[in-house]
């Protein structure tokens, strides 16, 4: 990339003094048609300072643009060839610099002009406001397009870093989105470990303090029981920090599972939704928890993207649990008249965590477009054999 920049400022710097070459030229040739004979400009003199000039323009006009311009400007009055190399200092000084310092030396270089032309044997007063005005609108035309062209690398390079903080601000949002996700999971998967270690307790210490159990096994017990107990201590202390202790904190409640759905969908319902449940699942409460756990959250998640994009659309939810594929999950609703996808800041992040949750169980996520100009959402959760 730097290579290719380079390269691009060179051919630019060979392209400004080629211009300013010409200009020089045509400005020489001008001052030998207006000059007398008897005062005409020496070229054998004019000449070499306007390669000067040119080389001066090519060598250092990026790295001293202002000293470069108020040089070129001196040597201006010395030769007419220089006068082209001068005009492009300008244009590269109105280029890499504010419009205050362009303005500035662009005042100095005018009243210079004015200077020198009355100086120079014109024949005319008529001659002199004509060859000043030409002089003076070619300068502000360069100076012009200078500027025309610094705004626009400036709008470019605004553009591209408000691109970059967009990019920048997805990430985030994507990161915070799997944070969160994993966060929720883990709430979650304390909460059952909690029951099923609590449970394993009750039942360790029912065992330990039965009459009739042989002793060592009621000792084995004791050791069950107290092993479960240190082993709630310390999932709540390892847990613990994902909760907020805020007041605004969410209590503690069971989790929903695949006997939820259709709760979930007669609340949708409620809200002012189209939703169709289809649940071919033999029987839901056989589903493991877990499962129906995750299933719960793709059917929230899918339901309320709909809501979002599609307001109004019907909905169908799919669950089905075929031989040898797992559970299945599918939200499809039709897409709204005139829907572009746009990846706008922040789309997206549900879906995120969707793929995290389902990559967890070793599962499958699919979600876009289909040919029918419908929105499909697709997860397919492996069951226990």
């Amino acid at each position: 990339m730097d290579l290719r920049r380079e390269a691009r400022n060179r051919a630019a710097d060979v392209a400004v003094t080629a211009v300013a070459a010409g200009l020089g030229l045509i400005m020489l040739q001008a001052a030998l048609e207006t000059y007398p004979a008897t005062q005409r400009t020496e070229i054998a003199r004019d000449l070499p300072i306007g390669a000067l000039a040119c080389t001066v323009l090519l060598l250092f006009r990026r790295r001293w643009p202002v000293r470069v311009a108020l040089l070129l400007s001196v040597m201006e009055t010395l030769a007419s060839s220089a006068m082209g190399a001068s005009a492009m200092a300008l244009f590269t000084l109105a280029v890499h610099r504010s419009w205050r310092t362009t303005a500035g030396i662009a005042a100095l270089d005018a009243a210079r002009v004015l200077v020198v032309f009355r100086l120079a044997p014109m024949q005319t007063d008529r001659e002199y406001v004509e060859g000043v005005t030409v002089v003076l609108l070619s300068y502000t035309v360069i100076i012009s397009v200078g500027m025309l062209i610094r705004s626009r690398r400036q709008l470019i390079e605004s553009l591209t870093e408000r691109a970059r903080q967009a990019e920048e601000g997805q990430r985030l949002r994507v990161e915070e989105a799997r944070l969160l996700e994993r966060e929720r999971l883990a709430r979650e998967m304390h909460d059952v470990l909690a029951h099923r270690i609590s449970l394993l307790a009750v039942h360790a210490g029912a065992l330990e303090f039965r009459p009739d159990a042989p002793l060592d096994q009621r000792r084995a017990a004791g050791i069950i029981r107290k092993s479960a107990y240190e082993a709630m201590e310390d999932l709540r202390e390892v847990i613990g920090v994902l909760r907020d202790d805020a007041a605004e904190a969410e209590p503690e409640r069971p989790q929903p599972t695949l006997t939820d759905l259709p709760a979930l969908v007669e609340e949708s319902r409620r809200a002012g939704a189209r939703v169709v449940l289809e649940c071919l699942v033999p029987d839901p409460a056989a589903v493991p928890a877990r499962i129906g756990r995750h299933a719960y959250r793709i059917v929230q998640e899918g339901l309320t993207n709909a809501r979002k994009h599609a307001p109004g659309a019907r909905v169908l939810v799919t669950v089905d649990s075929p031989a040898a594929a797992g559970l299945t999950i599918e939200i499809v609703n039709p897409l709204p008249p005139g829907f572009v996808p746009l990846g706008l800041p922040g789309a997206g992040a549900g879906l995120v965590g969707l793929g995290e949750r389902v990559g967890m169980v070793g599962g499958t996520l699919e979600h876009g477009r289909t040919g029918d100009d419908r929105w499909r959402l697709r997860a397919s959760l492996p069951l226990p054999g």
